[in-house]
């Protein structure tokens, strides 16, 4: 027998190992179609974020991509609200949740008329959070589209470790420092406490 065999399998099955990365929930393949998602706003909603509600409402879509319009403010909305238009061309999905035919089906592009006071511009990297409104998907605004530094940024693998956990927040206990960057430390502290006190 070659006296090298011993050390070309353990080479072989190390690199097989490195190739079998196990996907998680957040590993989502996504060949995209060139159509555009609307998504309503839901400007009346007290909270928006990752992290809505005593104990963290179920997300419906969790995405990021890149601002590639964004439209002067309007009336359209009338007294309600200032509607702004924008449009993000989406780069990676995160979770999708089944919302039966209105369930996000590959588009890849995404507008709303919730950014108004955002502070975003075109060619910004962002991090959006819709949720389920009357089995519709939603956006309550404001902190639910997060600029980011990059696609590698932090807040995406702690958020993906959020869905990969099934939203238990406790997985979030280290990360507080990390949304206290952008003002929803105290929303994730929320609904932590809930999780202990469900457990």
């Amino acid at each position: 027998m070659n006296k090298y065999y011993p050390i070309i399998i353990s080479i072989l099955f190390a690199c097989s190992s490195c190739n079998n990365k196990k996907n998680t929930k957040s590993d989502i393949d996504i060949e995209f179609a060139q159509d555009t998602l609307e998504v309503g706003y839901t400007y009346w909603w007290p909270e928006s974020g990752p992290f809505v509600g005593q104990c963290g409402e179920e997300l419906a879509l969790v995405f990021s991509g890149t601002i590639t319009e964004i439209m002067p403010t309007t009336d359209e909305a009338g007294p309600l609200y200032n509607s702004q238009k924008g449009y993000i061309q989406i780069n990676q999905v995160y979770k999708i949740k089944d919302l039966a035919h209105n369930t996000y089906a590959n588009q890849q592009f995404f507008v709303s008329d919730c950014f108004d006071g955002l502070d975003l511009k075109k060619n910004d990297q962002v991090l959006v959070f819709c949720y389920d409104y009357e089995n519709d998907l939603s956006i309550p605004g404001d902190k639910s589209i997060l600029k980011i530094d990059s696609f590698d940024d932090p807040l995406i693998s702690s958020i993906k470790k959020y869905i990969d956990a099934d939203q238990n927040a406790l997985k979030l206990t280290k990360d507080l420092q990390l949304w206290k960057k952008v003002g929803l430390d105290e929303n994730l502290s929320q609904i932590i406490e809930c999780a202990k006190e469900s457990r």
